[in-house]
């Protein structure tokens, strides 16, 4: 039996990037540029690459990037749209909870919830991680954002999905959040690729801070910092707070 992620990007590509939430592309790399120095050397691994949004972007500007992701439809979109504007990006099929590679790159890179924190239980979210910790050689960055679990606590999913929903977005309902595992279960209703409405049970982890320290120390990251993530505009200067629907993590391989 597939999971609601696997058949949520099934057949989405197009969709996915006409997303509300998929359109800062450009000021998120210029944030990721900034983390690096500039430094063309730098390896780079996008793990959940979607669509290839900024594994494409970071291509385009002179970085070597391997983009990774489950789906086989955000691959080929992904595909198309490098071959369409030129840019060379190593493209692989593979499940983030199984990846073999090991001290190969200097950046790894999950933006917008690629596949962190989505699986189904924590130990296959915490498997993502330490796969990342592997990719990276010693001194590596990791950068991802991810649920901010200090949002549920204080605001209303209900009324913030509402207020942010856009025409093309996805429609998300009936949400309800465990206080006992921050999961929020929600009913997500979306129109694919081939302009079929499908409607899926969701439920995405959200992690609070002190669980994204001690998780990234287990794997041996230093220099643990946590900000708030503004779509198209991260800033170490954003101090992460209750309104922020998602966190930014920035931390350094030992």
């Amino acid at each position: 039996m597939k999971q609601w992620y696997e058949e949520l990007f099934a057949n989405y590509g197009q969709k996915y990037d006409q997303e509300s939430f998929a359109q800062g592309t450009q000021g998120e790399c210029d944030f990721l540029e900034q983390e690096i120095m500039y430094n063309k050397a730098t390896r780079i691994l996008d793990i959940g690459c979607g669509t290839g949004r900024h594994s494409i972007e970071l291509a385009r500007r002179g970085y070597s990037v391997v983009g990774v992701d489950l789906s086989l439809s955000q691959l080929n979109r992904a595909k198309e749209k490098a071959a369409a504007l030129g840019v060379d990006v190593d493209f692989r099929q593979g499940d983030a909870r199984r990846l073999s590679f090991c001290q190969e790159f200097d950046l790894a890179i999950m933006i917008c919830e690629g596949a962190f924190p989505l699986m189904e239980t924590d130990e296959m979210n915490y498997e993502i991680l330490s796969n990342a910790a592997k990719a990276l050689v010693p001194g590596g960055k990791f950068i991802l954002t991810t649920l901010n679990g200090l949002f549920p606590l204080f605001n209303s999913m209900q009324q913030f999905f509402s207020a942010e929903a856009k025409t093309t977005d996805a429609q998300y309902a009936d949400h309800s959040f465990d206080l006992m595992t921050f999961r929020d279960h929600n009913v997500t209703t979306f129109e694919d690729d081939s302009g079929l409405k499908r409607e899926l049970v969701c439920n995405e982890r959200y992690y609070v801070p002190s669980e994204m320290t001690w998780l990234l120390k287990s794997l041996g990251f230093k220099d643990i910092a946590i900000f708030g993530a503004k779509l198209g505009a991260f800033s170490r200067n954003d101090k992460l707070t209750t309104k922020d629907f998602e966190m930014l993590v920035i931390a350094t391989k030992g």
